[in-house]
């Protein structure tokens, strides 16, 4: 846990309930000492290969709103050690983040990867930027051999972030990974069955 993190998440009431149910020492002695200043090259590689994840905001109602953002693995870039960025795609038309995010730009957003049962979270402050006014992020951000519409690009200027534990999370995997998973298995049986052809044309002749 760290500084900076604890500083926004652990608010007054949270602190309290710490003191009540006894973990608010430990919590204090890790917030003294650790504070993270940008991505380091572990976040930077997880951002890099997960193809979803979950963003909160809030609007004028003082509700918050979660919703799940998803594409090709890799859709959400590293920008620097401070800044993530995508293109948001042509969805329903509700704008509800969106909309949020206009006049209120502090989300949270947790991305999850489920085979490895890791998830980090971060608190960042959201800009959405109009794709004709920054072509040159435009072709940072754009996507190779992915069919999509652009509607705007969103970048996420990082505040905070923590790692969570793997307790609760169920294993899961794309269709690809398990694929990938049989390969070996796959070219195994295949040359067992060229062998069994090549026998068999043996044994005929």
């Amino acid at each position: 846990m760290a500084k900076n993190f604890a500083e926004i998440a652990f608010t007054d009431a949270a602190k309290r309930l710490q003191e009540i149910h006894g973990s608010r020492r430990s919590y204090e002695r890790m917030e003294k000492f650790n504070i993270q200043d940008g991505l380091t090259e572990n976040e930077k590689t997880f951002i890099k290969n997960q193809d979803s994840f979950y963003l909160a905001t809030v609007g004028t109602t003082e509700f918050p709103y979660i919703q799940h953002r998803g594409g090709p693995k890799g859709f959400l870039k590293v920008i620097d050690n401070k800044r993530i960025g995508f293109i948001d795609f042509v969805g329903n038309k509700q704008y509800v983040s969106v909309g949020n995010m206009t006049t209120n730009n502090n989300v949270s957003f947790i991305t999850i990867d489920y085979p490895t049962r890791t998830r980090l979270k971060i608190y960042a402050k959201s800009e959405v930027i109009e794709l004709k006014n920054n072509p040159e992020l435009y072709e940072l951000l754009d996507l190779d051999d992915y069919k999509f519409r652009p509607e705007r690009m969103i970048v996420f200027h990082i505040e905070a972030y923590d790692w969570n534990c793997p307790q609760h999370i169920t294993p899961r995997y794309t269709i690809d990974e398990i694929n990938n998973s049989f390969l070996s298995q796959q070219d195994y049986i295949k040359s067992l069955k060229q062998e069994i052809n090549e026998l068999k044309q043996k044994m005929k002749s």
